[in-house]
């Protein structure tokens, strides 16, 4: 990652910084005054998404530092290993969520009810809603424009945070509207949100586990990468591929022949105008090895 793009993450990640700061504290007491576990539930989820972006901005901060003696590479994976880390947090807010609902679904089959939610909760949802949206949009749009994985990461977890106030709002509304006895919905909102946040939270884990452990590149990419090569003046059979990802970059391995009548020049030549196709496809931070081999 360039200064350029670490400027722009960490931009992104401060205004998502404050935004869940203050949501946090909104929703927080929205749930306590309005008697809603599902909405208490909704604002934990946001404390976690203002710790997880304080991981971000570190990470980002080590992430945009240029290769060293002991990190020929970058240091990219730090990036990788912060997105882990907010799959990880995402799985114990998740739990949380999943206890804290189960645990009033119980009060209620002892009891035969439990305290309805206020309208306070239920309007506190509708504005989490549409802030949180609008800060996924934004995260995402911008994580794709500098190509930062965590920061993709990152929109997601904000997304959750729809998806949590999105079942929120359906089971306060319930609650509310349909009567005491339908105060349950309140309960079983937050158990939903769970689910939604385990699948979200999955899915940023296994992305983030394949590439700590050097999995390839999806295979339509490596065509790509070997497309490019064979369409290059003077390459001939492009092979040997290896590639992986490296935080934003990705590494480039590959093999090439070319005629034996030419010289060390004009071979090296070949080869360098193949690594400028490479770096104008994927970003001047892409590692490129090309290995030349004679023809025959």
């Amino acid at each position: 990652m360039d200064k350029h793009q670490s400027k722009v993450a960490k931009k992104v990640t401060w205004i998502g910084f404050f935004t869940n700061l203050l949501l946090t504290v909104f929703k927080l007491v929205a749930g306590f005054l309005g008697r809603s576990s599902a909405m208490i539930a909704d604002g934990i989820h946001s404390v976690s998404d203002f710790s997880t972006d304080l991981v971000v901005l570190g990470s980002l901060k080590v992430a945009a530092k240029p290769s060293d003696q002991n990190h020929k590479y970058g240091h990219g994976k730090i990036e990788t290993l912060a997105t882990a880390f907010v799959g990880g947090v995402l799985i114990v807010v998740g739990a949380g969520i999943l206890y804290s609902g189960g645990k009033k679904i119980y009060e209620y089959i002892q009891a035969g009810s439990i305290d309805s939610p206020g309208n306070i909760a239920f309007y506190a949802a509708i504005v989490s809603i549409v802030i949180k949206e609008i800060i996924y949009r934004y995260t995402l749009r911008k994580g794709k424009q500098i190509n930062s994985q965590v920061l993709i990461a990152n929109a997601w977890h904000h997304r959750t945070d729809v998806y949590s106030s999105l079942g929120t709002l359906a089971g306060i509304g319930g609650a509310i509207f349909l009567g005491p006895r339908w105060t349950i919905l309140d309960p079983l909102a937050a158990i939903i949100i769970s689910v939604f946040i385990f699948i979200t939270s999955f899915n940023i884990l296994r992305e983030s586990i394949l590439e700590l452990i050097e999995t390839s590149l999806p295979k339509k990419t490596e065509q790509e990468i070997l497309n490019i090569a064979t369409e290059t003046g003077g390459v001939f059979d492009p092979h040997n591929l290896k590639t992986r990802k490296i935080g934003s970059n990705i590494a480039i391995d590959i093999h090439i022949r070319v005629k034996n009548d030419l010289n060390v020049k004009q071979a090296h030549d070949i080869t360098v105008t193949l690594e400028k196709k490479y770096r104008y496809k994927y970003g001047d931070k892409t590692h490129i090895s090309v290995h030349t081999e004679p023809l025959g």
